[in-house]
């Protein structure tokens, strides 16, 4: 889809970016972050994040990264940022030469989880499809825009209105990289509804 930037809406720019109808381009600041408390006990919550708002119950929005990644933490993907202590995302973490994180952390009422698998660092592209069904969500990532594969569901309780989503990249260590957004699109929730057991009755 074309990039229309008056729908798009920056929370925290990055160091430096750039915008076309068909890319965009991110560069990462150094000490940026989003994570609140479990484990690490800290909070982070100044990356760069940028946004557009929707209201529909039923979509999925898919996106194409690629990225330069060197340092611990670089990282870059998709986001459903509400507010610092709301906020779901999916992206592939680096840690070293040998291997990095594919995984997602879903945040609800100021606790993070961080579910995660270990590829390898040699991997400088993946695709994500966000999708909404009510108020559950679910990402999934695909390395050739064809097959895409679960990597968590959740629900989100601030989530039930109108929400923003879209794109970050940061560096949580003293860093900087390179991350590019291509082949954005908005279509149909691809995510299917459960054809198993039914739902319990209210």
């Amino acid at each position: 889809m074309a990039i229309d930037t008056k729908m798009w809406t920056w929370t925290r720019e990055p160091a430096g970016y750039t915008i076309t109808d068909e890319r965009i381009e991110i560069l990462t600041k150094p000490h940026t972050d989003l994570w609140q408390r479990t484990y690490y006990h800290f909070r982070n919550d100044n990356a760069p994040v940028l946004q557009m708002k929707t209201a529909e119950k039923y979509f999925s929005f898919t996106v194409k990264t690629e990225f330069e990644s060197k340092h611990r933490f670089d990282q870059c993907g998709v986001v459903m940022y509400l507010d610092s202590e709301n906020w779901l995302k999916g992206s592939i973490e680096y840690e070293n030469e040998v291997f990095q994180h594919l995984g997602s952390v879903a945040t609800n009422n100021g606790y993070s989880d961080w579910a995660t698998t270990e590829i390898d660092a040699g991997i400088k592209s993946m695709w994500y499809r966000f999708s909404r069904r009510e108020d559950d969500y679910c990402i999934e990532c695909s390395e050739d825009g064809k097959k895409f594969k679960q990597m968590r569901i959740c629900h989100m309780y601030k989530a039930a209105g109108e929400i923003q989503f879209g794109i970050y990249a940061c560096s949580p260590e003293d860093s900087s990289f390179k991350a590019a957004f291509t082949n954005m699109e908005i279509t149909e929730c691809k995510w299917l509804a459960h054809d198993g057991q039914a739902p319990d009755e209210a």
